[in-house]
């Protein structure tokens, strides 16, 4: 990184590579790559969340654990918090986890981190500590992922592989040279596309948007939301009704099937389960004939419109792509499935420019050029627990132990978690129905949590350990389909007595006996040296190319990754020769009827696509009491709730909390002005929010993007969010018995002018409160007892408050 050198630090980051260059006052500027076209605005906030007041700057404990001991509790997020010495933050945590290993078994241990602490491969949060819980014994573990956690079980039963699909989809350059028309459901949306895990030097996707509407293709947005596609690509707009992409896909399905526009040779040689989904498509098997009136009447979109669509994509080159957002609801399979299958009965399937697509807009590596590489990481080892969740279902975890659930086609249990364990990661942020979920937070003994920010997570804690940021430590920086491996030197020092992952960790394993296997000997910048230097001689043991040395490596601040042909079709060698190249699935083809899913006998998923109503959508009966649907979908401020502190997210706040857009006709009917503070609710909760009035969303719609730091206000029940994070509204439900995805994209809710006087103030752009050791003198260097009093009650219901 030439221009990166001298006064610019080089590094990375999930929303891309930059420079650090701090001016004389000492102030912190973030400079994009010069090799990036398109850098991210998210770049313009990171100086403020830097050194913000609400950074975790000295090891912290919850007055009431230290005061009653572990166990369940109502306390966690309204107590004061007392403030130790990194030594007996560190012995109280240690004598903890041996506590509950020793009385209840690793099993009941939760290894949390689910989250997007650090673009860094050796600090990568979640690797560290499943790292060092591994070498403990074991923990219970999470699987899959709040993005996409329905696809990523469905895929394989369909076409043998979610990262075929996921990670070697159509490329832009494929699309841009050969499509001619576009079914976007969900959109291309450009907020989500300067985001790619680990990071990305060059984001393409926007300059290749550019140029798809430069070459004419023509694009069907479909969806609620304008603005789920750039305003620079011309569309015809199918503004559907939100959870009815399902109808809308098998109604164009079975105008092809009507009207002989199919592919019946392609749906022969490379599928199978045509005739059961043709079936249903005609209502053979029983049910109402999937037409074009039928859906009109569910999704909002004409009959008319509908059959147009249909033929105009048997007659163009056609890519049909669903974002990730529509699998994240209540029957979230399905919309995906769809799809397929109208990909499939169009015959373009692996065809240059045509066939099938997931996640385009959704992430910056989807259809990107970069190379394919593995790059440089942290092995965790081995854990020796078997016992893992579907991500999404935390609060069942922690409320249900004992509980049976299915997955996959198995049948679950939950175990009884007695610690949680967080680092780099805020569930409150990811998580449905945030007043369950601090129910839920309750029922553990203890939760300890490594945090660079004060968080609702780290305010729900016991012992809370301050982690630096990825700008305070040195590290190796690089994500999927990056086109660099990025040396992330030191920018700052580290903030008050903030500690990296790898150090809180390394002193916990001292005090338990295993610090040697844990670090295995190296101290972090040995780490760093010894993970580049296996990956360099692997890499040219393969014949992928010659990275320099480590030293000449740092010394440069970055190295190219070798480039991989720009043009890539998904499933191209399945199509050129089926019986070479079959799918890893029973039959070795797509599956658009599967015998495998059909035989674990789900309701809320059956064995080929298949529209089900969800509980919450606009013909739902709870509609006439809660008209409105709310999208939570991704803000365009920040990632996630990370940066929500910075200048861009701070400066897109309206009435001093999260916008909500509103369309005219529906804040009309309700006496709501542009800017207003008004307040969301529903019968799980509500949230307060800056009104937006725009036609950009469909009547009947709202849109508030997560992301909002959770702040509840005391003494409300179900829980008032003053700062307008919409999983207080949110669903805690599964997408499916199959799957057990996230669900949190639509909820109903009710919308009015905020009526209640003077409105609460947003509190958690500052620390918590802290106080006095509430310890007898010279008791403070042992761990508190338990209370046993507290012992948690596997059986007590859902809505039970724990004692305090």
């Amino acid at each position: 990184m030439s221009e990166m050198t001298g006064t610019v630090t080089p590094t990375t980051s999930h929303w891309g590579a930059f420079g650090v260059r701090r001016d004389a006052e000492g102030t912190v500027h973030a400079v994009p790559h010069p090799a990036d076209p398109s850098p991210s605005p998210l770049l313009r906030g990171v100086p403020g969340s830097l050194h913000h007041p609400t950074r975790v700057l000295r090891p912290a404990a919850r007055r009431g654990w230290l005061e009653h001991g572990p166990g369940p509790t109502g306390r966690r997020g309204a107590d004061a918090f007392v403030e130790l010495d990194w030594d007996e933050a560190l012995d109280l945590a240690a004598a903890e986890l041996a506590r509950v290993r020793d009385l209840h078994g690793n099993q009941a241990v939760f290894g949390g981190s689910y989250g997007w602490a650090s673009a860094g491969r050796f600090h990568h949060a979640q690797s560290q500590l499943h790292r060092f819980l591994a070498r403990f014994g074991g923990y219970t573990g999470s699987r899959n992922s709040y993005s996409l956690g329905t696809s990523l079980v469905l895929l394989p039963h369909l076409v043998g592989d979610a990262e075929a699909v996921l990670r070697a989809s159509s490329s832009w350059p494929t699309i841009t040279a050969n499509t001619e028309l576009v079914i976007a459901f969900g959109g291309i949306p450009a907020k989500n596309v300067h985001v790619t895990p680990g990071g990305v030097t060059r984001h393409g996707t926007p300059g290749h948007l550019a140029e798809l509407a430069a070459a004419g293709a023509e694009v069907a947005l479909v969806s609620p939301l304008r603005d789920d596609l750039p305003d620079s690509v011309h569309a015809d707009w199918y503004p559907v009704r939100p959870a009815t992409d399902t109808a809308l896909l098998l109604a164009l399905c079975h105008t092809l099937a009507d009207e002989g526009l199919h592919d019946q040779e392609f749906l022969e040689r490379y599928c199978t389960g045509s005739e059961q989904f043709l079936r249903h498509l005609r209502g053979a098997d029983g049910g109402t004939p999937k037409d074009a009136d039928w859906a009109a009447a569910i999704t909002g979109v004409t009959a008319d419109r509908i059959r147009a669509l249909a033929r105009r994509a048997a007659r163009l080159r056609t890519l049909v792509t669903v974002t990730w957002s529509l699998q994240r609801i209540q029957h979230g399979e399905q919309p995906v499935w769809a799809a397929l299958a109208l990909a499939a009965l169009l015959g373009q399937i692996g065809l240059p420019g045509g066939g099938f697509g997931h996640g385009y807009g959704s992430m910056g590596d989807v259809g990107d050029t970069g190379p394919q590489l593995r790059l440089p990481y942290l092995p965790q080892g081995p854990n020796p627990v078997e016992e893992f969740i579907p991500c999404a279902r935390i609060a069942d975890l922690l409320l249900h132990p004992g509980e049976e659930y299915d997955y996959d086609g198995t049948r679950r249990r939950y175990p009884d978690i007695r610690l949680v364990h967080w680092a780099g990661g805020n569930p409150f942020h990811h998580h449905q129905d945030l007043g369950r979920l601090r129910r839920a937070f309750g029922r553990p003994d203890t939760v300890l949590v490594h945090e660079t920010h004060w968080t609702a997570t780290a305010r729900h804690a016991d012992l809370v350990f301050p982690a630096t940021t990825s700008l305070e430590r040195d590290d190796l920086g690089g994500g999927r389909r990056d086109t660099h491996l990025i040396a992330m030197h030191r920018a700052v020092e580290p903030l008050g007595e903030a500690r990296d992952d790898h150090a809180i960790l390394a002193g916990l394993a001292e005090r338990l006996g295993f610090a040697e296997e844990f670090t295995q000997g190296r101290t972090p910048a040995q780490w760093l040296e010894h993970l580049y230097t296996e990956w360099a001689r692997e890499l040219t043991a393969q014949g992928a190319g010659q990275p320099p040395s480590f030293a000449d490596f740092w010394a440069a601040g970055e190295w190219e990754l070798p480039q991989e042909p720009a043009h890539r079709t998904l499933f191209a060698d399945f199509r050129a020769d089926p019986r070479r190249a079959p799918l890893a699935t029973p039959s070795g083809r797509i599956e658009l009827y599967s015998r495998t899913i059909a035989s674990f006998g789900l309701p809320d998923c059956p064995g080929h696509p298949t529209w089900l109503a969800p509980d919450e959508w606009p013909g739902a009966p709870a509609a006439g009491r809660l008209p409105l649907l709310l999208i939570a979908n991704q803000p365009a401020t920040r990632l996630h709730s990370q940066l929500d502190t910075g200048e861009v997210s701070l400066a897109a706040k309206v009435a001093g909390r999260e916008a909500v857009q509103i369309h005219p006709a529906d804040a009309a009917g309700r006496g709501i002005r542009d800017g207003d503070l008004v307040r969301i609710f529903n019968d799980r909760g509500a949230c307060l929010a800056g009104a937006v009035l725009t036609d950009r969303v469909s009547p009947g719609v709202l849109r508030l993007p997560t992301g909002a730091w959770f702040d509840p206000v005391p003494g409300h029940e179900p829980p008032l969010c003053a700062h307008g994070n919409p999983n207080v509204l949110t669903a805690d439900v599964p997408s499916s018995r199959l799957s057990q995805g996230c669900t949190g994209q639509h909820a109903l809710v009710e919308l009015e002018p905020w009526s209640g006087g003077e409105p609460p103030p947003v509190t958690v752009r500052r620390p918590p409160p802290f106080t006095a050791d509430p310890r007898p003198p010279g008791t403070g260097s042992g761990p508190p007892a338990p209370d046993s009093r507290r012992a948690p009650d596997p059986h007590a219901p859902d809505d039970r408050e724990a004692t305090s």
